[in-house]
């Protein structure tokens, strides 16, 4: 890998963790476990579609392991990990079929699909299906949020890459 590219994808990491690390200082909109704005994918949408798929989960996993270790809560990294690893596996392949005209559509996606791991991983762990009463909410929240970061990377990607 050329310095230049790991120099960038350090800043992204870097970024990403700041953002992560200033929205833990937010006290939580809703009661429901697992609900927050995710600003943190903003960074992980934009490396989506302007690095390869080894590169963006260097990225984002780095900043998932850094995160956890920064905001000391180890028993998070199991949940992180598997919405990551589900949200990172859905938005490589939606890529190749949405156009970055509908970044936004994509980063929708990614949010179901990572509060989908994270259900599926609170289930796992807590040998409960209890746990899926959040899930339409999560679902619901997700949206909202994926959204919003989706519209905020669209906009970054759109200034750095050209249209195909």
């Amino acid at each position: 890998m050329k310095t230049k590219r790991l120099a960038e994808l350090s800043m992204l990491t870097a970024v990403a963790l700041i953002i992560f690390i200033i929205e833990l200082r937010i006290p939580d909109i809703l009661t429901v476990p697992g609900v927050k704005l995710g600003l943190a994918n903003i960074i992980t949408v934009y490396a989506v579609y302007r690095f390869n798929a080894k590169e963006v989960c260097l990225v984002v996993f780095t900043r998932v392991i850094l995160g956890t270790v920064f905001s000391a809560n180890f028993s998070a990294i199991i949940y992180s990990l598997a919405g990551a690893v589900l949200c990172l596996v859905g938005m490589l392949g939606v890529k190749k079929i949405i156009s970055q005209r509908y970044i936004w559509l994509s980063s929708i996606i990614g949010a179901i699909l990572h509060n989908t791991g994270q259900i599926v991983a609170a289930i796992l762990i807590m040998r409960s299906f209890a746990v899926a009463v959040y899930y339409p909410m999560l679902i619901i929240a997700g949206c909202i949020a994926g959204m919003f970061t989706g519209i905020c990377a669209q906009l970054i990607v759109s200034r750095k890459l050209p249209e195909k």
